[in-house]
């Protein structure tokens, strides 16, 4: 619902328990007035009429109070709008005017030939603000060096805690609470993709629990390159800018009649603590976000533990009669199936069925998965290739590269300049192709280096190859969906390296991380789910020992309770796996899609952080309640403590399915649960439903 005033310069758009009110001067100045608790039309005014301070020599009156700041003027604090042309730099804009449709408040200002539209939208029942910029020039070529999404304005308070996403391959997701001290805390990825290294999300608080409190959190939906500043401004006002590019070197060059629309960063204001803001955020990725969020995902099997570049149909088709007993839902043949790939050296780009192991081609592998009641998935990667690959000796000029410079392989590839047109039909071709000649469900699309040589000496602005390499990418997929709806499509890069809001509207789930050791996955999985719902967080059992990391033993009991709490997968080697090994992984396959209704779908209540002996989880959807439990440790002969749980009617009676207990809504203690966790590395899942 967007409020306008009479005089059409005070604004105030309202979802279910906030509102975000902004305000234009007779100057043309647009002001922030307020983001927080719901407020009314004449509440927003009656802050407009508030006086600004006086100019003097070392400060400016607006630093903190503009809702976006540009390049110019008597202005101090980080620009969100830096353009250049020959004649002039900087901005200096009048309001043209005001439009709104469908909920979506549009903002309309002018500098000259450029036009600067500023879009706010809330949707229906959320209380996520989605904000982005539309440039379009209608005169002679302007260059934008920095084109930001939105700058967010918090009320004064004495203190402020940030709260981040931090990591690296392997260790993603790892959340981490700081006090925010004055100057700027930047944070963000100049590698081409969203990154390992950082998820685009920060979260700021004064004194906020998992319950309770306010908190103020961002998000960008942006698959490459980013970055977020959170500034502690002098007058300790605190203000978040962020958007595509990491540094302010140029983004693109608009010629005449061009335009740049500028992602979405989303901002929520909550007062029910961290744990009301994640729902919040899952609650709204899953109603607006990510395409077909209420079919619940399938119970998968991935073949890459099991065989790496080994591959034949033969095994692949051993590994899906084991898969297909357990009651695995979606067989997926990883890397190795293509080209001469028969290592990480080799076949990237030559995206067709290697003709000695598969002869003929991968149609009769995917009619034998779905005649076992499976559906048939495949791994790519198209972005990249490798030097010895036919497409890269018909076209070395595809890739990125600076001109009499080395050309830099990671994992033995290169990067393809998805910038060009001629690679994104080559690219269409190719995997429209694919996915017509066989009949395939389900594509994990990975992404297995950062940009290093990122340039394209034949373009007269190489740097736009970090934006339109994204808006490239997201073209591809939008085409593909459109031209195969009943394909899903998985966003993968080495784990966790590109997850973000952009790619999430695009695809079904992202693989969170390489790292399956389960106990690991807890802190990672606690992390991931601060901002993303696990409907989207695809979770392996591999098998144990660990291999790829630190060769740490683990039950099956352990890792399919870690696993359950996301989009189930089993990625081990199944034909190495015991007959009582196979009967124990159907029985939790069995019950995890008993449950998975309740955990893909319903609200998240972190009730244990995985730093102690005990974590816990648990998801509420209508009358059921799942509770997943971990025991990372034994200490003392401790009892396990009885777990509070959140989000039920406490005067109801809730009946445990596995002991047939009743409780009240406010405790679990029932017996089956508390003595079913004991020694090291234990877990177990608790079901109740309302009597």
């Amino acid at each position: 619902m967007v409020d306008i005033s009479e005089d059409g310069r005070t604004w105030v758009l309202s979802g279910p328990a906030s509102s975000y009110a902004v305000h234009v001067t007779d100057r043309d100045e647009l002001l922030h007035l307020h983001w927080g608790p719901r407020i009314g039309l004449a509440d927003a005014e009656a802050l407009a009429v508030r006086p600004l301070p006086d100019y003097w020599p070392f400060e400016a009156p607006l630093d903190g109070r503009e809702e976006y700041p540009v390049e110019g003027g008597p202005r101090f604090v980080r620009p969100a709008l830096s353009v250049r042309t020959p004649e002039r730099r900087g901005t200096e804009w009048v309001l043209e005017g005001h439009d709104t449709e469908d909920g979506e408040l549009r903002l309309r200002f002018r500098d000259g030939d450029l036009a600067v539209t500023l879009h706010y939208r809330m949707r229906s029942s959320t209380d996520v603000v989605e904000r982005w910029v539309t440039l379009d020039n209608r005169g002679p070529a302007v260059e934008l060096l920095r084109a930001d999404s939105a700058t967010w304005t918090l009320p004064d308070r004495d203190t402020w805690r940030l709260s981040q996403l931090h990591g690296r391959w392997g260790a993603e997701s790892r959340l981490t609470r700081s006090a925010l001290t004055h100057g700027e805390k930047v944070i963000g990825s100049r590698r081409g993709h969203t990154s390992h290294q950082h998820l685009p999300w920060v979260a700021l608080d004064t004194d906020a629990t998992e319950e309770r409190g306010e908190v103020y959190s961002c998000a960008l939906g942006w698959s490459g390159s980013w970055r977020v500043a959170v500034a502690q401004l002098p007058d300790a006002r605190v203000q978040i800018t962020g958007g595509a590019g990491y540094d302010d070197s140029g983004l693109l060059m608009l010629g005449t009649g061009e335009s740049y629309t500028t992602p979405v960063f989303a901002g929520l204001w909550s007062d029910g603590g961290f744990g009301g803001a994640s729902r919040a955020w899952h609650a709204y990725q899953r109603t607006h976000v990510v395409p077909d969020a209420d079919r619940d995902r399938p119970v998968l099997f991935n073949s890459w533990e099991a065989t790496e570049f080994d591959i034949s149909e033969e095994r692949q088709r051993a590994l899906a009669a084991r898969a297909a007993a357990m009651g695995v839902e979606l067989f997926v043949v990883d890397d190795g199936w293509f080209g001469s790939r028969t290592s990480d050296r080799a076949g990237l780009g030559d995206w067709t069925p290697n003709p000695d192991r598969f002869p003929g081609g991968l149609k009769p592998l995917a009619d034998h998965v779905h005649g076992l009641g499976m559906q048939f998935g495949i791994w790519v990667e198209p972005e990249m290739v490798n030097a010895d690959s036919d497409l890269y000796r018909a076209h070395p000029d595809w890739v990125q590269h600076q001109t009499g410079r080395k050309r830099t392989e990671f994992r033995n590839q290169l990067v393809l300049n998805l910038a060009r047109e001629d690679v994104q039909e080559y690219l269409w071709e190719r995997l429209d192709g694919l996915l017509s000649s066989a009949p395939i469900d389900y594509v994990k699309w990975d992404f297995n280096r950062c940009f290093s040589d990122a340039g394209w000496p034949d373009d007269p602005y190489p740097q736009r190859l970090w934006v339109d390499h994204v808006r490239a990418l997201y073209g591809l997929l939008d085409r593909l969906r459109a031209a195969h709806p009943g394909v899903a499509f998985e966003s993968c890069s080495g784990g966790g390296g590109r997850i973000d809001l952009g790619v999430l509207g695009r695809t079904d789930q992202v693989w969170t991380s390489d790292n399956t050791d389960p106990l690991d996955r807890l802190a990672i999985q606690h992390g991931f789910s601060q901002i993303h719902p696990a409907r989207v967080m695809a979770a392996w059992v591999t098998d144990s020992p660990n291999a790829m990391l630190n060769q740490r033993a683990s039950s099956l009991r352990f890792r399919f309770v870690s696993a359950m709490a996301g989009v189930l997968g089993v990625g081990g080697d199944l034909t190495k796996w015991t007959a009582e090994e196979l009967a124990e992984a159907r029985q939790w396959v069995g019950l995890y899609k008993e449950i998975r209704p309740v955990v893909q779908r319903g609200d998240l209540y972190r009730l244990l952080p995985p730093e102690g002996g005990l974590s816990a989880v648990q998801y509420v959807l209508g009358d059921e309640t799942v509770v997943l439990a971990w025991l990372q440790a034994q200490r003392y002969g401790e009892p396990v403590p009885a777990l509070r749980l959140r989000g039920l009617d406490p005067a109801e009676t809730y009946e445990c399915l596995e002991t047939g207990e009743v409780h009240r809504g406010a405790v679990l203690a029932h017996h089956g649960l508390r003595v079913g966790l004991r020694g090291d590395l234990d877990a177990a899942v608790a079901r109740l439903k309302r009597k």
